[in-house]
């Protein structure tokens, strides 16, 4: 397995953004997707994302095999709402970890949560999700969505090994459609995919990102 790049590595921040202009869609106006409602907010921003993200999400459906849907959990993130979360899980790491450098909370917290100031969430060029059946029942991927690396002894990672063959099989329909739709995988949570922002430039050699966070401005 290749080296893990995460969120907290110079190299993402310091990917330029050359930002589209690109509007934040409701992904629930087309009723091609099954949308869960547990990461639902009073603004409904959780079922935003940038128009080119939503479209992808689309075409990755079209590819699966017969018998799966997409299941969109989360998408757009207003950064107030990430910022609460990456320092509440630093604030946990601080507890937990005494012997840790503010470096090594940091870093650590980045693989779970995306530090603020780049967080694909915030830009609305991430989605969190995961597959369902044809009836809308959630399938097996390993772990409970949002399940962090301390909790699932690290298989929340999209490659670990500490799961069940049907688990691993479902990974592979979900990074097999979202990656041949253009998205880019955050590998230590199989459930977090992304296109335009600073981690899917860095990865796929873009001399720039599309998105930067936005405050929320909904439309369509």
């Amino acid at each position: 397995m290749s080296e893990i790049v995460l969120m907290s590595d110079p190299k993402v921040a310091a990917m330029p953004v050359v930002e589209c202009g690109e509007r934040l869609v409701d992904v629930r106006r087309s009723g091609s997707l099954l949308v869960d409602t547990r990461q639902e907010d009073p603004l409904g921003a959780f079922a935003y994302l940038r128009e080119g993200v939503s479209d992808r999400l689309l075409k990755a459906q079209a590819m699966l095999p017969q018998g799966f849907r997409l299941l969109f959990v989360e998408g757009y993130r207003p950064p107030s709402l990430q910022r609460e979360y990456f320092e509440e899980y630093v604030s946990q790491l601080r507890t937990s970890r005494t012997d840790w450098s503010d470096e090594q909370v940091y870093s650590a917290a980045s693989r779970y949560v995306s530090p603020p100031d780049i967080a694909p969430h915030s830009a609305g060029a991430a989605v969190d999700l995961t597959l369902a059946d044809v009836s809308g029942s959630e399938l097996d991927l390993g772990t409970r969505m949002n399940a962090d690396p301390e909790e699932s002894e690290g298989a929340c990672f999209t490659h670990a090994t500490n799961i069940s063959e049907e688990a691993r099989a479902n990974r592979k329909v979900l990074g097999g459609v979202l990656s041949a739709a253009g998205l880019v995988n955050y590998p230590t949570e199989w459930w977090h995919w992304s296109f335009g922002d600073r981690y899917w430039a860095l990865l796929t050699g873009e001399a720039a990102a599309l998105y930067r966070p936005k405050e929320m401005e909904l439309c369509g």
